[in-house]
């Protein structure tokens, strides 16, 4: 069974960096399928940036005791994971982390070639800067994409980007006409930085150690200072304001020395202002503050907007009366004053290439100190853009019943636990797809597929394919559980099933609707396959008594503004992770559920903590069990203890890293390793497709479980007492 691909498409390449061995690659990836309230851009012109871009790659080549050292609050977290899941858990999650090449780049320029639903403020021609990365073809929010004014050159546009970096710190520092700032650090965004306050009519004075960036500040009409000198810029900068001391400083340098912030700090006036748009050391000494009641404010990126998702990929603007200046908005400034010819930043560029010669940019942005603005010119492309790139791997001749799947989605989760679990049993994967192509390439090369893609449907339509994996967000999975049930394959999609009745009312009609062979479905309900809850089950089995389940997840903080707690994209915690447990109750009881009720905490305002609930529920046979759901313990606790209390007998696992059994007899403890059964729920699975034998998880009891859950979930949703 081999798979065959035309080859007239065009498919599209990007930088990316490895984390793990530091090295700089041009991936061959899928092209971006559109999305609502995004744009699709042929990209014609994209900048390096020296510091950002400078940093993460050398980050990428420093050894792994280097990195600690550069991360010390990630090493806190490993460590704590270390104390919960166990030093070869947390190796492997570190070690796939690391392995994930991370998209460079985020100073973009180029054509709109495809518009999603809900935007209405591009057409396809236009031309745009945006925080794309370097990649022949991004697809981006559309509020950060700006057109771009008449009179700016292309190669000039991306510097809009960086600019709106300087440009926002400008804005927290509030400077006024005939004020002076201090400007630290007179790189990329130091150097605009000091051209937007000369154009808003301040003085300005740039401090570097850099002779010929001093020499470009210079040109631009500021005063300079080298640092360090024999003379104190602490005493140049109140020489110029008459033994004042500035009226701001901007810190734009990138250090780990607290210098920079000490001697903003002593050249300031009275009540005068400090913001740090780059990195510096920030062990302040409080009278050089105290003493002049000096303000503080440590500005993030372009500005309002960054990094919250309503605002970045569902489109939702700021309003314009009370945000009057958003990160789309600020880049949109900075091109103004390009415009204008208020800001020049032809001085700035010192290399360029051709986009295929990226990697030689990246060797001289981290080898040439002189290196400023690289930037980045892609050829014209004709044709279709492809959203499939062949991998070059033909897969094994088998029966009609050995296992081809397609994976949909590749998180971190997906390609840690799954992928490899999907070929240690023998599974081949055809298809790897992903909406943005990156993650969809790269596992694709990792795991041996044939193919990347972007889109479901090249996974659903794909006829070698006879198994769909769906490792996707929780709004996704009953469409795409339907849609594959139709085409005739099995499915295995990670939990929730679905996050409405409505949409377990579709799987069920589908399902029932087959005549022919049944395909499988199957929930990744992993627990259910563990060695220690497989040895539970048996004991349970033997006995065969009624029994008393005490659940406890130490579920950890989630913000509420992560998608798992969003109604609407992750269904809420107790649909996105309580059905786990739910199940599990489900599972050692061996009985349907006839009874459930939950209680949840509530803050001092009297408001429902949904995350943190007491889940009682009542089954058939007798049994009963508490699910103990708490989201505000320490991440150093465990995060599960399931208690069973069956016909005299105690049974106590903890963590899935050790059984304990108490009986008249005494106590006796059980070790099986450490697994929470991922890899045996994928063979378990796998090997029903082979042997068309019945599902691992009988299909009434996964939709049982998953309308009992959406019932709790509700029930929790309009609690009053």
């Amino acid at each position: 069974m081999t798979l065959i691909f035309t080859v007239e498409n065009l498919t599209v390449k990007q930088v990316c960096q490895n984390l793990g061995n530091g090295e700089t690659e041009l991936m061959e990836v899928p092209a971006p399928i559109g999305k609502p309230n995004h744009v699709v851009i042929e990209t014609q012109v994209s900048l390096l940036s020296a510091g950002t871009e400078r940093m993460l790659v050398d980050f990428g080549r420093a050894s792994l005791i280097q990195k600690a050292r550069m991360q010390p609050d990630k090493v806190r977290q490993v460590l704590n994971k270390v104390s919960t899941d166990g030093l070869a858990t947390t190796y492997s999650a570190v070690k796939s982390k690391l392995d994930q090449p991370l998209p460079l780049g985020y100073c973009n320029m180029g054509r709109v070639i495809s518009v999603g639903a809900g935007v209405s403020e591009f057409s396809v021609g236009d031309l745009v800067v945006s925080n794309g990365p370097h990649a022949e073809v991004v697809r981006v929010g559309k509020n950060l994409c700006v057109r771009v004014p008449e009179g700016v050159a292309a190669e000039h546009a991306p510097f809009a980007v960086v600019g709106a970096i300087g440009l926002q710190g400008i804005r927290l520092a509030r400077p006024e006409v005939g004020e002076t700032f201090a400007v630290i650090g007179l790189g990329l965004i130091g150097l605009l930085t000091v051209q937007i306050l000369k154009a808003a009519g301040c003085k300005v004075l740039g401090i570097d150690l850099n002779e010929s960036r001093l020499e470009a500040a210079r040109g631009m009409g500021a005063d300079v200072f080298c640092a360090p000198g024999d003379t104190n810029p602490v005493d140049v900068a109140k020489a110029m304001t008459g033994n004042m001391g500035v009226d701001g400083v901007l810190v734009t340098a990138a250090t780990s020395s607290n210098d920079p912030m000490s001697q903003a700090a002593q050249m300031c006036r009275v009540r005068g202002r400090i913001v740090l748009v780059g990195t510096a050391g920030l062990e302040l000494s409080r009278a050089e503050f105290y003493d002049k009641e000096i303000s503080f404010q440590v500005s993030c990126s372009y500005g309002p907007g960054r990094y919250d998702p309503v605002f970045e990929e569902q489109g939702v603007d700021y309003p314009f009366g009370y945000v009057r200046w958003t990160q789309q908005r600020n880049i949109g400034a900075v091109l103004d004053l390009m415009a204008m010819g208020k800001l020049d930043v032809s001085g700035l560029i010192t290399h360029q290439y051709t986009f295929d010669e990226a990697l030689a940019a990246y060797d001289v942005l981290t080898s040439d100190p002189s290196a400023m603005g690289v930037v980045l010119n892609y050829p014209s492309r004709e044709g279709k853009l492809d959203q499939r790139v062949a991998i070059g791997r033909a897969l094994r001749a088998g029966a009609p019943d050995m296992p081809v799947c397609g994976v949909i989605g590749g998180g971190n989760f997906a390609s840690r636990v799954l992928m490899p679990a999907i070929r240690n049993a023998g599974g081949q994967i055809g298809t790897v797809a992903t909406t943005s192509g990156l993650s969809a390439a790269v596992n694709a090369h990792k795991f041996e597929a044939a193919q990347a893609a972007t889109g479901a449907d090249s996974v659903i339509d794909d006829a070698d394919c006879n198994i769909v994996f769906i490792l996707t967000r929780h709004d996704t999975h009953a469409d795409l559980v339907h849609k594959s049930l139709l085409a005739g394959k099995h499915v295995f999609v990670e939990k929730p099933l679905a996050i409405h009745d409505r949409d377990l009312d579709r799987i069920e009609s589908v399902l029932e609707s087959v005549d022919a062979v049944r395909p499988i479905l199957m929930v990744g309900y992993n627990r259910r396959f563990s060695p220690y809850v497989s040895h539970l089950k048996s004991a349970l089995d033997a006995v065969n008594r009624e029994m008393a389940v005490v659940y406890t997840v130490n579920a950890g903080h989630l913000p509420p503004d992560h998608w798992i707690q969003d109604p609407a994209v992750g269904g809420g915690r107790i649909i996105g992770e309580g059905c786990h447990f739910i199940d599990l109750c489900r599972h050692l009881t061996g009985a349907p559920i006839s009874d459930a009720t939950i209680n949840v905490m509530r803050d001092s305002a009297g408001a429902p903590i949904l995350d943190t609930a007491m889940i009682q529920l009542a089954f058939e046979n007798g049994s009963i069990a508490t699910i103990q759901y708490l989201s505000n313990g320490p991440s150093s606790f465990p995060k599960e203890r399931v208690e069973v209390f069956c016909g005299g007998d105690v049974w106590q696992l903890d963590n899935f890293r050790r059984l304990t059994h108490f009986g008249p007899s005494g106590r006796k403890r059980i070790r099986l390793g450490n697994s929470k059964g991922h890899a045996e729920g994928v063979a378990s699975f796998l090997s029903a497709v082979k042997a068309g034998g019945e599902p691992p998880i009988p299909e009434n009891e996964l939709l049982e479980v998953a309308r009992q859950t959406i019932r709790i979930s509700d029930m929790a949703l309009g609690v009053t007492s």
